[in-house]
């Protein structure tokens, strides 16, 4: 993932757009997985706070938008190893 400056305003629109293109079915099939892969309670926990959240960025920090995104580009990471 490419580093974010969370002081840049184009910055956080890319982010906040990236986080937006997820729907609430995609969060729950990243919760899926990160349960299966057994992820601490708290990352689990903030996918579920980004699954009621879907789709309105705006109502979420920067820096929790950015732990998300991260959590999720691991998912797909450990995804793609297992195919």
């Amino acid at each position: 993932m490419p580093e974010y400056d969370l002081n840049d305003p184009t910055d956080l629109d890319i982010i906040r757009g990236q986080f937006n293109m997820y729907t609430a079915d995609d969060w729950e099939e990243y919760i899926q997985l990160a349960e299966e892969r057994n992820f601490p309670y708290k990352n689990i926990n903030i996918l579920k706070t980004a699954q009621r959240k879907a789709g309105i960025a705006k109502y979420l920090s920067p820096k929790v938008i950015l732990w998300v995104l991260d959590l999720v580009e691991k998912l797909d990471e450990d995804d793609d190893e297992d195919e």
